[in-house]
């Protein structure tokens, strides 16, 4: 991708929306974190789609601008990376076939996220490709929420052997877990799934991680989640994102959602509080509100006079 956008430069520059009332606010935002579509919800709360559309670039420049300046300073003490594909526009297969008639912003769109591995807090993520530039701004913004030394584990893919050293140099506990997999039969290359797994192996890259603590599983079952409550990230539908730019305001309202309104099942908590990030648990009135309290900060276009009539 041509265009990185993260949850530390990301910020709606947008107007704001004509007011509909607070409990079809509260229900929009309800049902866009929970996987519902944009016009599923445009049928189910009785507005136009230009509403909900007008929402979420709304919520995402606000929950973006919220979570940029909130969660900093996180003191973990395991994060782990991966990236989660989906796609803008069309896939990159049919993207490439156009050439030089290519619109702008199309094509494989890769998510970068990194989660806390105790308290599940999504410290940051990344929307761009999957090389070793989109995982450098990706790493350096994590690096730059973080308030101490921590071990890191990602998967094998190659970008973080350059990105990872050039983000936090050796100021970090980095191993890889690789995993590895049989070569499936043609029926498997049919399937989404991938082949059978038949082994992990555990690669010390810098510093002196601990082995046992050498995973992805977290963020990886944290992907699911954002696949499973992010239509956009569905397979096999056409709700996947037409815009690069509300692709990414969908991503900023759903980590808000995720870290400060969610209860996480095992902690008993949000990911918020158990990180001490918030002290208190959030509601989706509560998100809302603060959607509203950005809205009232934008500036408003004053109406310019219509010019008179020439005789």
């Amino acid at each position: 991708m041509r265009k990185l956008l993260d949850s530390q430069a990301f910020m709606s520059h947008k107007n704001g929306m004509n007011k509909v009332p607070e409990s079809k606010r509260i229900q929009i935002l309800s049902m866009l974190c929970e996987g519902s579509s944009m016009r599923s919800i445009s049928r189910v709360v009785d507005v136009s789609i230009n509403t909900v559309t007008r929402y979420v670039i709304l919520a995402g420049g606000a929950c973006g601008e919220f979570h940029d300046k909130t969660v900093r300073g996180v003191k973990s003490q395991r994060v782990q990376c991966d990236e989660i594909w989906s796609f803008c526009g069309m896939k990159e297969k049919a993207a490439k076939a156009k050439g030089a008639e290519r619109p702008e912003d199309v094509g494989d769109v890769w998510t970068w996220t990194a989660i806390d591995a105790d308290s599940k807090l999504i410290v940051s993520w990344l929307v761009g490709g999957r090389d070793a530039e989109s995982g450098y701004h990706f790493l350096r913004d994590v690096e730059s929420r973080l308030a101490n030394r921590v071990q890191l584990s990602t998967d094998g893919h190659g970008a973080y052997l350059v990105a990872v050293p050039a983000a936090f140099g050796s100021k970090v506990d980095y191993a890889q877990i690789v995993k590895i997999y049989g070569s499936g039969s043609k029926e498997d290359q049919r399937r989404y799934s991938p082949a059978q797994c038949l082994g992990i192996e555990k690669h010390r890259i810098i510093g002196r991680p601990d082995e046992k603590h050498v995973s992805t599983s977290y963020v990886e079952r944290s992907n699911l989640t954002l696949r499973m409550a992010n239509r956009r990230f569905t397979r096999l539908t056409n709700a996947f994102s037409k815009k690069l730019e509300n692709h990414c305001h969908m991503l900023a309202l759903y980590t808000v959602w995720y870290n400060f309104v969610k209860m996480h099942r095992t902690l008993k908590m949000t990911p918020a509080m158990a990180s001490g990030v918030s002290g208190s648990l959030w509601s989706m009135a509560d998100l809302a509100a603060m959607v509203d309290e950005y809205d009232a900060a934008q500036p408003r276009k004053k109406p310019g006079r219509k010019p008179k009539a020439q005789k």
